[in-house]
């Protein structure tokens, strides 16, 4: 079966995100609503997007518009009709009449209700329609979120599902996990009962709101935002819904009835209109005080708010075995939580799926969880769960675990799917090498680095293990949501607070000479980078000799920001690239006043089809729809180069001041026009040195590490400086940039 047109019918946000993807994909696609004028609205809301929905904006040439009365015609064309009307059954079903009356025989249908069982969609439709169709269950936004819940049930040709999943898996880059027709279906059953039970527990243990978010979220391996602030931003009135959907589906007897229960404390919010981020707050708000702006939590006790605290846990890792042995509140709520976590996903098998693996993989690709439930048990150890679980009567899965004790009972990660990914093959490693920034994973013929820290933020360390690793083929990748965020900046100004600039000359230092190391290595380097790759996590992939990315990236050089320019090669390669082209051969002030503006304002490329005309990727570049693909062709790569020889070493041939002068010109401009301050200016200015070549002219020649010279010397100008500082304590404060 081939899926070459495609008709979404419903142009609301899942079904406009879900046509903005086949677009990505180039497959044509026709999105229907109840008029045109509604489904041309919805076209231009996913051109001007952001974050975009689309990866090159040219795309949106691939969707066609019109109205299910006058357009209906087009799904006689279609080899896949996808329903994404509001959650009604009777509109739903006066679709499905009309749809199945106008498509080709053998077109899969599909809806992408998040509540609605199969057997309440198809009551209506015949046998043979019942074959063909399904519930694709896409999860917003659709091309940032990794799962694909294909439901099926005992109506269906497998055979078609498997061809869907494959079509959704390869063509579309989705995790396609097949599940059965229950409540809820694989990843919402289990994240909003996590959701729910990190909430009752909050309440029972009289947690603050900002304590609460503080365990259950990074800490657990699951995004910063925590419970209450998650709820917020769903909505709390679509909570309370979509709990009300999962009583009335539920069996009575289910542990979900008993977390699913009306708090007085939301009914009241939501009452107030204090429904979450699209309403006047929820758990937390933000109030004007004194002319600023103050964000506040909710005293779950009293229903005041006051003033949010910041809650240190004192741990930034992952470490769950640690963080269930404190012996503090916050360790028993941990427990509290991830326990009853596990205890309910390990009694969904095998009624949902008889792969517990899926529901790992579905709340890592749906909900954006480090680890699922199943990974959390592995993680803390079978014998060490037993010993501190109470009862799981009942738990035919436990049960069996408490027998056997089998501490690897996990085996192979990703089931749903055949790709050779990241997550299978570290399980195959011959050695495990690395240290508390970064792994490395041996191979027989290659390594790969991992990074581990938050944002994968580089370090010494992080740079300690890339170096160690080229002494065989290199794979820089991860598993985690960002491939790096660039240098990190806390770890930088705990030098910086001390006045110990020597430290931070010194890690530069070697910052540089670890990039120069994998650029000239004796073996190919490769980085495979998906999600932030902003700043010095760009410098690792310039300087790799090749590079395969997700279509999912935001790259860049970011430095200028903060007050720094970049220092680990950065400045040094986009001129090379930009000096590699026509218009640069003719004209010597092109590449410096092209990358002068490319990094002063810190631009960058929201997808590796923007990112190539800006040169942070090259045309040769692979870029991936599927992220689970990366090692493969990563590995790939590899293979193609066995005869691999490093580069020749860069010399620079720069006009210096004459190109300098432009530059101040331009900067004059923007400081006239109050675009940039007095410290925006001198860093700019900082940059204009590097990219001039310093103090230089056309006719000398500066070798690469003379230019790795230039980038540490205005780098550390900088930062000694109260302004770089002070930009850099806000950033990392308020995650937004100082003007200064």
């Amino acid at each position: 079966m081939e899926i070459k047109k495609v008709v979404v019918i419903g142009s609301g946000t899942m079904g406009s995100g879900i046509a903005a993807h086949l677009c990505n994909a180039n497959i044509p696609v026709t999105l229907l609503d109840l008029t045109t004028e509604i489904s041309t609205n919805a076209r231009d809301r996913i051109f001007k997007s952001r974050p975009p929905l689309l990866i090159d904006k040219t795309r949106i040439n691939n969707i066609k518009v019109g109205n299910i009365s006058d357009d209906f015609d087009v799904v006689k064309q279609a080899d896949w009709i996808v329903e994404a009307v509001v959650e009604r059954i009777d509109i739903k079903h006066q679709i499905y009449e009309k749809i199945f009356k106008s498509r080709k025989d053998g077109a899969i249908v599909s809806s992408n209700t998040s509540s609605i069982p199969i057997k309440v969609l198809s009551e209506h439709l015949s046998e043979n329609e019942k074959k063909d169709f399904c519930i694709t269950h896409f999860f917003n936004p659709v091309r940032y979120m990794g799962l694909l819940e294909i439901v099926k049930n005992e109506n269906n040709d497998l055979n078609k599902i498997n061809d869907l999943k494959k079509f959704c898996e390869v063509e579309l880059g989705k995790g396609a996990i097949v599940c059965n027709d229950t409540p809820g279906f694989l990843g919402n059953r289990v994240g909003v009962y996590a959701m729910q039970i990190a909430m009752t527990e909050a309440f029972k243990m009289k947690l603050s709101v900002e304590e609460a978010d503080a365990i259950f979220g990074r800490p657990m391996g699951i995004p910063k935002t925590g419970v209450f602030g998650l709820y917020d931003l769903i909505g709390i009135d679509l909570m309370a819904d979509v709990l009300k959907s999962f009583i009335k589906e539920l069996p009575k007897e289910d542990k979900f009835q008993i977390v699913a229960k009306e708090i007085p404390l939301v009914k009241k919010l939501i009452d107030t209109g204090y429904t979450g981020r699209k309403g006047k707050g929820g758990f937390y708000r933000i109030n004007k005080s004194e002319g600023s702006k103050v964000l506040e939590a909710l005293n779950l006790e009293t229903g005041e708010y006051s003033p949010s605290k910041k809650i240190d846990i004192k741990s930034d890792k992952v470490d769950l075995k640690n963080l269930i042995s404190r012996d503090d509140k916050y360790g028993e709520y941990a427990w509290s939580v991830i326990s009853k976590i596990i205890k309910y996903a390990s009694s969904l098998v095998p009624e949902i799926t008889k792969k517990f693996n899926d529901i790992d993989e579905a709340m890592r690709l749906g909900f954006n969880w480090a680890k699922g439930p199943f990974e959390m048990l592995e993680e803390i150890g079978v014998k060490n769960f037993f010993d501190k679980i109470d009862e799981y009567q009942g738990n035919e899965f436990l049960e069996n675990l408490s027998k056997t004790k089998n501490e690897d009972f996990y085996g192979e990660r990703q089931k749903y799917t055949e790709i050779e990914t990241l997550g299978k093959v570290k399980r195959k490693a011959i050695s495990l090498d690395g240290n508390s920034s970064a792994q490395i994973y041996r191979f027989k013929d290659y390594n790969i680095v991992e990074f581990t820290t938050k944002a994968n933020a580089l370090d010494y360390d992080s740079m300690d293990a890339l170096k160690k690793a080229t002494d065989k083929p290199l794979i820089i990748i991860n598993e985690s949501m960002q491939f790096s965020a660039g240098v990190n900046l806390t770890y930088t100004m705990d030098f910086a607070d001390k006045g110990d600039f020597k430290s931070i000359e010194k890690f530069i230092k070697y910052f540089q000479e670890t990039c120069k190391t994998l650029k000239y290595s004796k073996y190919p380097v490769v980085s495979a980078p998906s999600g932030l790759t902003l700043g010095g996590g760009f410098e690792v992939l310039v300087q790799s000799n090749f590079v395969a990315s997700h279509t999912n990236i935001v790259i860049g050089l970011v430095e200028t920001i903060v007050g720094l320019i970049p220092a680990g090669g950065g400045c040094k390669e986009m001129l090379a690239r930009w000096m590699n082209t026509e218009d640069a051969q003719k004209d010597p002030n092109f590449a410096p006043l092209k990358v002068f503006d490319i990094i002063g304002y810190g631009k960058t490329a929201t997808s590796p089809v923007e990112a190539v005309p800006m040169k942070y990727l090259m045309p040769d570049d692979k870029q991936i729809m599927n992220r689970n693909s990366l090692l493969e062709v990563s590995k790939e790569i590899l293979n193609n180069n066995k005869d691999f020889k490093a580069p020749s070493e860069l010399v620079f041939k720069l006009p210096g001041e004459s190109v300098r002068g432009k530059m101040y010109k331009i900067l004059d401009k923007l400081y006239n026009d109050k675009i940039i301050l007095d410290h925006g200016m001198e860093v700019a200015k900082e940059l204009a040195f590097v990219l001039s070549g310093g103090d230089t002219t056309i006719d000398k020649e500066i070798s690469e590490d003379a230019f790795f010279k230039l980038e540490l010397d205005a780098f550390m100008k900088l930062i000694e400086t109260k302004k770089t500082q002070d930009r850099i304590k806000h950033t990392l404060t308020t995650g937004k940039p100082l003007v200064n």
